[in-house]
């Protein structure tokens, strides 16, 4: 009893100690610096926990025509690009700017299941640079930007062919290097 007592009284120090230097500044607030290690794993699995807490499982609505995959590229293009990168398969300096910074979609295509993409983008990441576009972007919009980023290594020919035409550029083909959100945090 009296070890298991010990404990929490060793953590409850601990915690009161934490909360006292951050309180007095002794952590960086500087987003131009790499997170530490430990700060990336807490905050990936603190992410993970939560979406896994209060993210509904969803289908997609929207069925992954070529119609929807463009408008969903167009969609990304003209609201995500700017942090995560654009067709053009080149790194957003913006994204590389932010604390953490924003993961590089196009570079590395997510393999989160659509429901998990969906609630990131409708409700944001807290404490990163990604908002919740909730009021901004429709829900049918929200999908078909959602189906999009799923696909993106494996976009039927038609929307393959329009984005080489929009960005001058090939699509990315599928490769066996996939990345989910816990390696962009």
């Amino acid at each position: 009893m009296r070890f298991l007592l010990g404990g929490v009284v060793v953590v409850l120090i601990l915690l009161v100690v934490g909360i006292g230097l951050a309180l007095l500044g002794f952590f960086p607030t500087n987003a131009n610096s790499t997170p530490p290690r430990f700060e990336q794993q807490i905050a990936t699995a603190a992410f993970d926990a939560s979406m896994e807490r209060r993210a509904p499982r969803v289908n997609n609505p929207i069925p992954p025509t070529d119609e929807n995959l463009i408008d969903g590229l167009k969609i990304y293009t003209m609201n995500c690009a700017l942090c995560h990168g654009g067709l053009d398969r080149q790194p957003s300096l913006v994204g590389k700017s932010l604390y953490p910074p924003s993961p590089s979609l196009i570079l590395h295509p997510l393999d989160d299941p659509e429901w998990h993409v969906f609630y990131a983008i409708r409700t944001g990441v807290r404490y990163t640079g990604m908002p919740a576009w909730d009021k901004t972007l429709s829900e049918s919009d929200t999908w078909k930007v959602t189906a999009f980023l799923t696909r993106v290594e494996k976009l039927p020919p038609a929307v393959q062919d329009f984005w080489q035409k929009s960005a001058g550029v090939a699509a990315p083909a599928e490769s066996h290097e996939h990345h989910d959100h816990a390696d962009h945090k």
